[in-house]
């Protein structure tokens, strides 16, 4: 047909697969396992249904004035999003426009070259090395713009701040974006480099440490103009993308700071407790330093225990890609959820063994 002709075609970004199922174990979507602080719980018991009819502040002034506060930097230097993939698909779109390749890791965060590809930006993958670390000489070739999560997502391997800030020092011709969804979990953040490079972007999210996926709540910060022209971007595609109860809630959540490093810090502990049972039953992985473990078994292929798991109502993140189709990406839930998980893989590697 004529008019397909005309059409934007991509293949679009796969997300993790979101089940719903009595008595399952969910460990596939890097989700929090604990419920968000209890003031956000209290206060949206007794929102006022009756704002809804109303629009959002078009600039989501009390959420952006309070992550300023929160962050130590002025609130020209925040910008919000629904969700930190609207925060890097605005990115994209505004900072990434030259007739150079951008610039990322081979193996990382997969929406990376799908929003390259939907707005026709270049693109170079630059490989990890074999401990699935950044090589900073391959950042210093010519570019359109850096990207790289750090930690890295599937990978959970955390760059230092010094290898961050060479790749940044390297790119003063070009916008370098470090996306910390997992920062919180054990990271070193580079918000500290913001003042000292205006080129700088640093994307954070709700969605993990803070445990309120479901209220799609990203930001970013970075150098006042970087955040005026993202603004202008926004301002142009629609003024209205975040609603009221993420504003609110969001600004609640950042009030508790004692249950945010609290739940961190049993993630954090169960992660580590995981790692060691894990490299007891056989399976291997980089140190993470993230919400999940990024495993390969000795013995066994990713792929045969993500079936066996899946049958279980055990869900875990697998990808048939080169370099990472036999790993499996292991979210850290709770106790309960990982003691589970390592009891029916004790059981299904035992018999294995035996057969």
């Amino acid at each position: 047909m004529k008019w397909e002709d005309n059409v934007r075609k991509v293949v679009p970004y796969v997300a993790g697969e979101q089940p719903h199922k009595r008595g399952m174990i969910k460990l596939n979507t890097n989700e929090c396992p604990y419920p968000p602080a209890p003031g956000v719980a209290k206060l949206a018991a007794q929102m006022d249904c009756g704002a809804l009819r109303l629009y959002p502040d078009s600039a989501a002034a009390p959420l952006v004035d309070a992550l300023a506060e929160y962050y130590g930097v002025k609130p020209e230097q925040v910008f919000v999003g629904v969700g930190s993939d609207d925060v890097l698909a605005m990115a994209f779109l505004t900072f990434f426009n030259s007739d150079k390749p951008i610039l990322f890791p081979d193996v990382t965060y997969s929406f990376y070259d799908v929003w390259a590809k939907l707005y026709r930006i270049p693109y170079q993958t630059c490989p990890l090395d074999d401990e699935w670390h950044i090589r900073p000489q391959d950042y210093k070739q010519p570019n359109g713009g850096v990207i790289f999560p750090n930690p890295n997502a599937p990978t959970g391997v955390l760059e230092s701040l010094d290898t961050v800030e060479e790749i940044i020092g390297a790119n003063q011709d070009a916008v370098v974006i470090v996306d910390e969804a997992y920062v919180d979990f054990g990271g070193v953040s580079a918000l500290p480099l913001v003042g000292k490079y205006e080129n700088l972007l640093v994307v954070q999210t709700f969605s993990k440490s803070r445990a309120m996926a479901g209220a799609r709540i990203g930001f970013c910060i970075g150098n006042e103009k970087l955040i005026r022209y993202l603004n202008d971007v926004k301002f142009s595609f629609n003024s209205y993308t975040m609603n009221y109860p993420s504003q609110v809630l969001g600004v609640e959540a950042l009030k508790d700071d004692a249950y945010f490093k609290e739940i961190t810090g049993k993630i954090v502990w169960t992660r580590e407790r995981v790692k060691k049972e894990l490299r007891r039953l056989g399976f291997t992985f980089p140190d993470s330093k993230a919400n999940f473990i990024f495993a390969s078994h000795e013995k066994v292929s990713a792929e045969e225990l993500f079936k066996a798991l899946r049958a279980a109502d055990i869900y875990v993140r697998y990808w048939n890609k080169p370099r990472i189709g036999n790993s499996l990406r292991i979210t850290v839930g709770t106790e309960e959820e990982m003691d589970r998980l390592l009891l029916f893989l004790e059981k299904y590697l035992a018999d294995y063994n035996k057969a």
